[in-house]
């Protein structure tokens, strides 16, 4: 019935304010956590991709005078690298994972094998070309003209570093992220010219 005031209950019912504030922050709880928590997990990739940037250029730079073997630089760079990781994943063999692929220059970074004897069909690789056989495979390479190792002197290296280790807040999961995080850092470092730079070069 229009302008008829609701019974005295309801009145008290609507105009009563206590509890308010519990219902309020309980809206807000759940955003607010997960900002806070994203936040803090971000700044931990950073921090963690620093340091692990840190790590791997420290031991690219000694391996560039010689002396020290591929595996030698691998363990010194998983060692200085587990010294930053979190108690579990400090012994786990898997968290931190190291690959060198070696070049002659920068230009052949991501590229192929250099043909060095063209002949016709002249800029395409063909059976009567020569090339630099930089991976040692017995066949040219268009796309992977790399090999594995510290290479030799001059030459470039090209370091790959991922670190897998437990977020620090693994409830992300809840959101559907994974509990881990893989951070990974690059770097190319070339070798000094403590000797002979040499090259295979093959002709099919």
């Amino acid at each position: 019935m229009i302008g008829v005031a609701p019974p005295r209950p309801i009145r008290t019912l609507l105009r009563a304010r206590e509890g308010a504030t519990v219902v309020e922050f309980a809206l807000i709880l759940l955003p607010f956590m997960t900002l806070i928590m994203g936040s803090l997990d971000l700044g931990y990739q950073v921090y963690l991709r620093a340091l692990t940037t840190g790590a791997v250029e420290r031991a690219a730079r000694r391996a560039t005078v010689g002396g020290l073997t591929s595996a030698q630089i691998t363990d010194a760079i998983t060692e200085e690298v587990r010294t930053i990781l979190p108690s579990p994943e400090r012994t786990d063999p898997d968290a931190v994972k190291v690959f060198k692929t070696n070049y002659y220059n920068f230009s052949s970074v991501g590229g192929g094998e250099r043909i060095t004897g063209d002949t016709a069909p002249v800029g395409t690789y063909n059976s009567t070309d020569c090339y630099e056989d930089r991976n040692n495979n017995g066949r040219y390479d268009a796309t992977a003209g790399g090999a594995d190792g510290l290479g030799a002197a001059d030459d470039i290296v090209y370091y790959n570093v991922t670190v897998t280790i437990t977020r620090l807040f693994p409830v992300v999961a809840l959101f559907g992220a994974s509990p881990t995080m893989t951070i990974g850092t690059k770097t190319l470092i070339r070798n000094q010219p403590y000797g002979q730079q040499t090259v295979l070069i093959r002709c099919s």
